[in-house]
């Protein structure tokens, strides 16, 4: 329990001290926003849906082009907001454009590919994805879907202790998210118990005064 009660106590004091932000790495990330222009020079999103056979249609940017990402039973695909006209997925190449337009770090890309087997920490998110890493000790590395180009996640070193650490602070150690595990609760119960018992003992470790005309 001592050495749970340590790991506790470490990792709280490292989740506190490095701000949430930069363990999200916001600082990364350059803020871009849509850039205004007249609703009649863009297609209605029920009509981009029609186009790709989709359910759903939301308006973003690719590279600085107005898209809209429709949603399809086969995966979202991408349909030029002006034009109307349906839109290959992203290539290698506009996918490198599109990391060197989101980072915002002074670091280089170092390497660029498309996985399929989605690594623990980004668990949860479906496969296939872009991978871009780029240079520096904080290994900053940028997810990106390969069927519009979105920008999916990204990670960094601190991010990875972070999650190591939380892993060890909670006590799951399979899926590490799991915060009302029964290990972390008889952990809690059991430093409770240790807690009070102590204290019940320091209670008689000191010797107390005896009173008057007593032997």
């Amino acid at each position: 329990m001592a050495v749970q009660a340590a790991i506790w106590s470490l990792s709280g004091l490292y989740m506190t001290a490095v701000h949430i932000d930069i363990i999200h790495g916001d600082h990364f990330i350059k803020k871009a926003e849509l850039q205004p222009s007249p609703a009649s020079d863009l297609l209605s999103p029920l009509a981009a849906a029609r186009v790709a056979d989709g359910s759903s249609a939301r308006l973003s940017s690719f590279l600085g082009s107005l898209v809209y990402v429709v949603g399809a039973e086969e995966g979202d695909r991408l349909v030029d907001a002006r034009s109307g006209k349906p839109l290959p997925p992203p290539s290698q190449d506009q996918i490198r454009k599109a990391a060197d337009f989101w980072f915002s770090g002074p670091e280089k890309l170092v390497s660029l590919s498309l996985i399929s087997e989605i690594p623990g920490e980004i668990r949860g998110r479906e496969p296939p994805l872009w991978r871009a890493d780029f240079s520096g000790w904080n290994q900053p590395t940028l997810y990106f879907s390969p069927s519009t180009g979105e920008l999916v996640s990204r990670r960094h070193e601190l991010w990875r202790i972070f999650d190591f650490v939380w892993m060890l602070h909670i006590m799951d150690y399979d899926e590490r998210e799991n915060v009302n595990n029964w290990l972390l609760r008889g952990a809690t119960w059991l430093m409770v118990v240790t807690v009070l018992s102590g204290a019940w003992l320091l209670f008689f470790a000191f010797p107390r005064k005896r009173k008057a005309g007593r032997p």
